[in-house]
């Protein structure tokens, strides 16, 4: 892999990696762990009635009628966590791995987030068991800032969640989409000090990038590592699903008369 692109072949990956391919003309990037076979495992939103499908998330109606593996898109009822085939997760998209124990200058220097971390990977066999567990036990609702494709990946990774559920998650995505506008923020205000656009640029990037860096997970203080059989019951996913039944139940009873 080069210094600013993650792109590799498919014969480069193995087992236990943590892909990824852009969606949208690189407006983001869907992320998943390859599993071996020519599988992929990756989270994605709960898809009913009343959600809204983006057009890019082409792999949803493309593994409905794969024609190379009659299991390409399975995953429990109520679960975004899916397995598909390599061609299906990509759709027309290229493929990349995302980086791990990167160097904080690598890090710094691939600008955008999403493509690596500081934090190391655990072994392929860990990685794979966490993978193929949750596919059985589903992620917890996806959440687009907190808990989304990427955190799933880094979880599986490295077996490491944040303690505090208040704020963005892992994924360095998130990161990315509040540390932009907070950049912009804290530096607006050089622009009365500075006369150059050239310092205020290198300013904001500055900013933008001690941001990302700050939200790593392999930087940051508020991780824990997490069994992936303990995690139902770390995040509380249990009770939640427990008053959402609650909830429910009394739509679901006959009234009689």
């Amino acid at each position: 892999m080069g210094l600013l692109s993650n792109r590799v072949d498919r014969s480069e990956i193995q087992p236990g990696d943590h892909i990824y391919t852009y969606r949208a003309v690189f407006t983001y990037s869907h992320h998943g762990i390859y599993v071996g076979g020519s599988k992929v495992v990756h989270f994605t939103p709960e898809r009913n009635a009343d959600s809204i499908v983006e057009e890019s998330d082409s792999y949803e109606s493309m593994s409905s009628s794969c024609p190379t593996f009659p299991d390409c898109g399975f995953k429990l009822p109520n679960s975004g966590v899916t397995l598909t085939c390599l061609d299906c997760f990509l759709g027309k998209g290229s493929l990349y791995c995302f980086e791990y124990g990167v160097a904080p200058s690598v890090f710094l220097v691939k600008v955008r987030g999403g493509t690596c971390t500081t934090a190391h990977s655990d072994p392929p066999e860990s990685v794979i068991h966490r993978a193929m567990y949750l596919l059985q036990n589903g992620f917890g609702n996806y959440d687009v800032f907190q808990n989304n494709c990427e955190d799933f990946a880094l979880y599986c990774k490295t077996g490491l969640l944040i303690m505090d559920k208040l704020g963005v998650g892992r994924s360095g995505q998130a990161s990315s989409a509040v540390g932009a506008p907070l950049a912009a923020i804290l530096s607006s205000p050089l622009k009365l000090l500075m006369p150059s656009p050239v310092g205020v640029a290198t300013v904001t990037a500055g900013v933008y990038c001690m941001s990302r860096y700050a939200t790593d997970i392999g930087v940051r203080s508020d991780v824990i590592k997490v069994a992936v059989e303990d995690l139902d019951a770390s995040l509380g996913w249990a009770e939640e699903h427990h008053e959402e039944a609650v909830e429910r139940a009394p739509s679901d009873r006959l009234i009689t008369g």
